[in-house]
């Protein structure tokens, strides 16, 4: 379903939200029957916002995104996007036999671009994710880190104004996870992009976001939601970023005791 348009002061209509979920739930067939993983959820993800949802395993985060990104329907509620989004998972998913120009060139001619054009779009993606020069590397000459910004400008490639995150950056080392969340940063800034962004780790939301939603688990619902006023750029060893991560990590914990997981 399209988004709504409102108008600008200067009369151009402009989006009034990246994603809008409303009233969404979802259920799943199992042994004992229908299985309710989410309920009632409601989000809206302005234009140009950052996003992180937060819970612990199992409560429905990578579900919900996939509900986003159009990869399944909800069994209840609404969603609506401001256009396709462009979806990153926490695998690179990037094609082996492909160099990491091609691997985003693909992406490219997938949109339309005309062949004559992808290299230079393609090498100039690759310079925005900071691997210049790196077009023509095979995907194991490549670390964990160059990788996933391979993938981070492949998912740039198709031009979609909402970005989708699942925990992309949970299978790197602390250092090299660190310097993505720059990156990131950054390039969220640099683009205007708006980011939903998976997570269960309570620090990387805060030290990314504008806003962290909680959910509980067994079903996944909002449990509360914080908006984050600490100016970027941020570091996630920062005190108000601890600060605010202990508080939420003591939330998340009540939630995990009450629905008596592990």
């Amino acid at each position: 379903m399209a988004t709504t348009l409102a108008k600008a002061a200067d009369g151009t209509e402009v989006a009034e939200h990246a994603a809008r979920i409303e009233h969404v739930s979802k259920s799943f067939a199992g042994p004992a029957g229908q299985q309710l993983v989410l309920d009632d959820i409601s989000i809206d993800v302005a234009p140009g916002e950052f996003v992180t949802l937060l819970g612990a395993s199992g409560c429905g985060k990578s579900t919900l995104l996939n509900l986003v990104a159009g990869l399944d329907k909800p069994s209840a509620g609404t969603i609506t996007t401001d256009g396709r989004p462009a979806l990153m998972f926490q695998e690179h998913a990037l094609f082996p036999w492909l160099t990491a120009g091609k691997n985003i060139e693909l992406a490219l001619r997938l949109r339309g671009v005309p062949k004559n054009d992808r290299r230079e779009k393609a090498e100039a993606l690759l310079e925005l994710v900071r691997l210049k020069g790196a077009y023509g590397k095979r995907v194991h000459e490549l670390s964990g880190g160059m990788r996933q910004r391979v993938a981070m400008a492949r998912a740039l490639a198709q031009e979609s104004k909402l970005l989708l995150m699942d925990e992309p950056f949970a299978a790197l080392d602390a250092i090299t996870r660190d310097v993505l969340h720059d990156e990131l940063t950054r390039i969220w800034e640099e683009t205007g992009l708006s980011v939903l962004f998976v997570t269960h780790n309570v620090r990387e939301a805060v030290r990314l976001a504008q806003r962290v939603i909680l959910l509980s688990s067994r079903p996944g619902r909002i449990a509360r939601e914080w908006t984050v006023g600490i100016p970027q750029p941020r570091r996630i060893e920062d005190a108000p970023v601890a600060e605010l991560s202990v508080e939420i990590t003591e939330v998340l914990r009540g939630e995990i005791r009450r629905h008596g997981q592990h």
